[in-house]
């Protein structure tokens, strides 16, 4: 299988039989399967889904609604393409543009190719403008120059997708988590059509949660696997100060002053306590990490490929696989 194509759906009855077909046209030429993964629609979606479906359409069924992330991250685990492809299921995104990005991914070596969506059909102050204020400050924090994190509509290698962890409502934040990983990324112009069915699911609240996201995202890629280097520095450091801030009113003292109602004593003693507290966090954060690792067999390091007297392994390896099946 060359292509997995993961479509989150929600309350979408309207759109399933327009966006199989034009998938069915636009991937005439792609062996490819079509994964849609139902995040507890109250309406007709998944009747109509198995209604329709061919043999390559596949449906994922949440119990409830867990939410877009936790819908991809499903089609992603599902998946049994060699590629992932993800778009949302409201017909906004064009399926045909799949195709071209496929081809950019695999003629430049690329790991994921992310949408970014030309001449957008959104609401300005609604959706556009909020989208690039949180698209400005991802970029400004993370150093991940991606222009427009909103768009779902993205192609990866199986292999990255699929180390990617998601959860919350990261799914935004792919292309941070794809380069935390070491992936290789480039973007291309999409088309975006104006929604035609069904309500849009997202609104200006949106935009503040992606502010706490953020906040999170900064201390993975910074600070995931060394979490004593934030807590520990910060620790140190009021410490430092607590610890100087004592010493200065101890010396007071010594020549008779007054300290008890200065509130410089409370400051330093302050200072002392949280430091302890910091340093004992980024003990216990360590902990956490190992057992985090150890406990899955995880490594903190990617390989892309090994090479032997100078020729890829997994090279080798893949053309000996297609002979044996030829």
């Amino acid at each position: 299988m060359h292509l997995s194509v993961v479509v989150p759906v929600y309350n979408e009855e309207d759109n399933i039989v327009p966006m199989i077909e034009a998938l069915k046209e636009a991937l005439k030429d792609v062996e490819h399967e079509v994964i849609f993964v139902d995040d507890g629609s109250h309406d007709d979606t998944c009747k109509i889904i198995n209604e329709t479906a061919t043999k390559n359409v596949r449906l994922v069924q949440f119990q409830r609604n867990f939410g877009q992330t936790s819908a991809m991250a499903a089609g992603i685990d599902a998946a049994k393409g060699e590629l992932i492809a993800t778009l949302d299921g409201d017909l906004q995104n064009d399926p045909s543009d799949i195709p071209m990005m496929i081809e950019k991914l695999e003629k430049e070596g690329l790991d994921i190719v992310a949408g970014i969506r030309a001449n957008r059909q959104d609401g300005r102050f609604l959706r556009k403008i909020p989208s690039k204020i949180a698209n400005m400050l991802i970029r400004a924090f993370t150093k991940v120059d991606i222009t427009d994190y909103g768009c779902t509509l993205k192609v990866f290698r199986t292999s990255i997708a699929k180390q990617i962890e998601l959860y919350g409502e990261l799914h935004r934040f792919i292309p941070v988590l794809g380069h935390m990983e070491g992936a290789k990324i480039a973007e291309v112009e999409i088309k975006h059509h104006a929604r035609k069915f069904g309500e849009s699911k997202y609104g200006i609240g949106r935009t503040f949660r992606v502010v706490s996201d953020l906040l999170l995202m900064i201390f993975l890629s910074k600070w995931r696997q060394k979490p004593m280097h934030l807590f520990g520095t910060l620790g140190v450091f009021m410490l430092i100060g607590g610890g100087l801030i004592e010493t200065y009113l101890l010396f007071i003292k010594v020549l008779g002053g007054d300290i008890g109602g200065r509130p410089l004593f409370y400051v330093g003693i302050l200072l002392i306590i949280t430091g302890v507290q910091l340093i004992t966090t980024g003990f216990i954060s360590e902990l956490l990490m190992r057992t985090y690792y150890e406990s899955q067999n995880k490594k903190p390091y990617n390989i892309r490929d090994t090479y032997t007297a100078g020729k890829s392994d997994s090279k080798t390896t893949s053309t000996a696989k297609k002979k044996k099946a030829a």
